[in-house]
């Protein structure tokens, strides 16, 4: 009787040559193009060159990227600040499903549309300065626009959904009699939530921030359309030296170092946060007196 054949490889074809070309075959392009010299109209010279990587120590690049970092930090914290109890809720709630459905409704709104929503809310003649003077709080408009707190607002709005999916995913496997554990033990519920819920929810808690922190560090229509020109980020600077200044190697560049910071950084995280392998626990010794040995040797004082 003939051996079965084993078809897994096969069928793994489509999706490995899918990746090849539409993952691996670009980033090898950036890759070969940020090692090049800048042709005089774009594009690139084939002429080894290493003049991208120099200029990524010029002062006001390196202004941008620690401008990048730190709003990327402070949206992710605050994504997940509002994306963690949103989950929980969702988790302990009767009706999950009409919760689901609207946190992912936005989802089938176009990008744009939503960011233009944001500028419709917070701009000099939007709706929140209109209630403002309608209320007589103000008499001239506010700036909430085009500013990094704006930016961080839509940014947060934008991937909220991204953390509270994997949020709620985690809560809802959660025992929650284990609370009522803590609480019957003498814990509050902000000490049960923290010892209790927390760890147990970690990898929940990390691909949120993996699925909102990396987005968001090379994020490009948010800080265009509503951040002003003090709230430029990476992305943008990659968007204009290819279409503006034309210096596709420096864009190659800085998008290769942006890839394999952030990849090293999800790395490093996702192995700081894996769970410790269970040791094993040794039997302790008996004692003596214990598995026939005597507790009072004998000779000894009566």
């Amino acid at each position: 009787m003939s051996a079965k054949r084993n078809y897994g490889s096969l069928y793994a074809a489509p999706q490995g040559l899918w990746l090849l070309l539409f993952f691996a075959a670009p980033l090898v392009i950036i890759v070969a193009y940020s090692f090049m010299e800048k042709g005089l109209y774009g594009g690139v010279e084939p002429r080894l060159s290493l003049d991208a990587y120099r200029a990524l120590a010029n002062p006001s690049l390196l202004l941008v990227a620690f401008r990048t970092l730190l709003v990327s930090l402070v949206a992710t914290v605050l994504t997940l600040i509002v994306a963690l109890p949103c989950g929980y809720s969702i988790a302990r709630s009767g009706n999950q499903s009409l919760r689901l459905f609207l946190v992912i409704v936005p989802f089938w709104t176009n990008f744009l549309v939503r960011i233009y929503a944001w500028i419709a809310i917070l701009g000099n003649e939007g709706f929140l300065n209109d209630a403002l003077r309608a209320l007589g709080v103000v008499a001239d408009p506010v700036q909430f626009l085009y500013n990094q707190w704006a930016v961080v607002l839509v940014l947060v709005y934008m991937y909220l959904p991204y953390a509270i999916l994997p949020l709620f995913s985690t809560i809802d496997k959660f025992d929650f009699t284990l609370l009522e554990a803590a609480r019957d033990l003498g814990a509050t519920k902000l000490e049960a939530l923290r010892l209790v819920l927390l760890p147990n929810i970690k990898g929940g808690l990390v691909t949120a921030i993996l699925f909102t922190f990396i987005p968001i560090f090379g994020a490009y229509a948010v800080p265009l359309l509503v951040g002003g020109k003090d709230s430029y980020m990476l992305g943008n600077i990659i968007a204009d030296q290819v279409t503006k200044t034309r210096n596709w190697p420096l864009a190659a560049a800085i998008s290769m170092t942006v890839t394999v910071l952030t990849g090293l950084a999800a790395l490093v995280f996702l192995f700081r946060s894996r769970k410790p392998a269970p040791q094993s626990v040794e039997e302790p010794a008996a004692p003596l007196g214990v598995a026939g040995t005597s507790a009072v040797p004998s000779g000894g004082a009566r």
